[in-house]
């Protein structure tokens, strides 16, 4: 599902940069000099795009500026959702497991984000974690955030991270590396009156 998204994305792309391109290279061209074809728009440089009387039939009409007004919402509302879709970082749905025997096994990118999770939240010293997967189903990688308590060296922590949960995840689902980039805070704890 995530693959045919991202063909449509970049065929949408490609279309609508081939059309803006076609149609300003045709303006451009026009208006230094260029002769038109019979069917274009305008007849020369000096000539407008729509006339006076194209630009003002349909202004007495009742209907003519709210749906003008709801066209250009929806397609301003259609391109930001575009771009946030564009923009966000997507979590990986499923991981490519091979399996030995050619044909390979499918996990669950939640499952494998849990079950890292679980055992990253076991070391000593680490408060929270949360962990999310991305990159492709054929080679994976790993946003890790730890909330550390004030008492924990953060190398200890990264080498213990290092050398167990995420090796684990990566013989587990055969996996030949699982790149992981780590990011640490300390936790801060509200000082308590003592009497």
């Amino acid at each position: 599902m995530r693959a045919m998204l991202g063909t449509v994305n970049r065929v949408l792309l490609a279309v609508a940069g081939l059309v803006l391109l076609a149609v300003g290279g045709a303006v451009l061209a026009v208006g230094l000099g260029a002769s038109p074809p019979s069917w274009w728009l305008h007849d020369g440089p000096h000539d407008s795009l729509l006339s006076t009387a194209e630009r003002t039939r349909w202004r007495d009409e009742a209907w003519w500026w709210p749906t003008v007004i709801a066209v250009l919402a929806l397609v301003v509302l259609l391109a930001l959702w575009w771009l946030t879709a564009v923009l966000r970082r997507r979590r990986l749905g499923e991981v490519l497991v091979d399996t030995g025997d050619g044909a390979g096994a499918l996990l669950r990118g939640r499952a494998l984000e849990g079950v890292l999770a679980g055992e990253a939240g076991r070391m000593d010293g680490v408060a929270h974690v949360h962990i999310h997967l991305t990159g492709r189903k054929e080679a994976p990688e790993t946003r890790v955030r730890l909330l550390l308590e004030p008492h924990v060296d953060p190398a200890t922590v990264l080498e213990d991270l290092t050398a167990q949960a995420l090796t684990h995840a990566r013989e587990s689902a055969a996996l030949r590396a699982l790149p992981a980039e780590v990011r640490m805070k300390g936790a801060k704890h509200k000082a308590e009156r003592v009497s």
